[in-house]
């Protein structure tokens, strides 16, 4: 197998030290659970680190993959001047493998250098000791669950079939409305689908995420559900033991941190 790690993370900026500062005891196990997660991947000397984020180019009838010789990040939308990082990235293998892939799933591949928060908030940390190792983002589409299930799949044929050692972090925070400090207005769906994800995925029932009722989810005003159901799809069939790192929703936004032990 050459799928040597895979990881669901949150992404909010404040988790960035210079963001974050005098608020960054609230945030503190989503921190610590950060750099174990960090730990676990350096340990696994992956030679490929493939980001999946909500916020980067979308493509609403297709999944997109960034391809590009090198990324820049930097938190400057939020404030914050100085954090500035640098990733290589990799130009060949999702370009071979598009053919394959765009038979099963819509694909499109752009290049834009620029890293969104929803990949520089999990590598700021994942990657700190992994300078060299290339990355590849990906971005979800606005299709339905089954066709983010699917797609999945299909970048589990491309892994697997790989004789690179590749990591896999689903980038996304779960519901929006969890409290009255939340950036969407409270709503009592979005405890409800916290609680079932996290069950879900504790579970490893993956497919079941597919059949989430659409109306739940929209109310839940999440961001993250579309990543997991790509790691979902891709860790179909795979032997795997989730575990929960952390969950908090200090500032009224579910942030999940889970390793998946393959």
């Amino acid at each position: 197998m050459s799928l040597v790690f895979a990881a669901i993370t949150p992404h909010p900026p404040i988790l960035i030290p210079a963001i974050g500062r005098e608020h960054s005891a609230e945030i503190e196990a989503t921190r610590l659970a950060m750099e174990q997660l960090e730990q676990d991947l350096y340990s696994a000397k992956p030679d490929l680190i493939v980001v999946i984020s909500p916020h980067g180019e979308l493509n609403p009838a297709a999944f997109t993959v960034n391809l590009c010789q090198e990324f820049n990040l930097n938190f400057e939308t939020f404030g914050d001047f100085s954090t500035k990082m640098k990733f290589p990235g990799d130009m060949v293998a999702f370009t071979a493998a598009k053919e394959s892939i765009s038979a099963k799933s819509p694909l499109n591949i752009i290049s834009v250098p620029e890293l969104d928060h929803g990949c520089g908030v999990p590598l700021f940390y994942l990657a700190r000791h992994l300078p060299q190792t290339p990355i590849v983002p990906i971005y979800f589409s606005m299709l339905d669950s089954q066709a983010h299930f699917e797609f999945g799949k299909a970048l589990k044929d491309l892994i697997l079939n790989s004789d690179r050692r590749i990591a896999v972090v689903a980038s996304g925070d779960l519901s929006h409305c969890l409290s009255e400090k939340s950036p969407a207005k409270y709503n009592p769906a979005g405890k409800i689908f916290d609680e079932k994800i996290i069950s879900l995925i504790t579970g490893c029932d993956f497919t079941s995420l597919v059949n989430l009722d659409c109306q739940s989810t929209e109310a839940a005003a999440e961001c993250g559900l579309r990543s997991i159901l790509i790691l979902a799809g891709l860790l179909s069939d795979i032997s795997c033991k989730p575990k929960i790192l952390s969950y908090e929703a200090p500032f009224g936004v579910g942030y999940l941190t889970a390793e998946i032990i393959l």
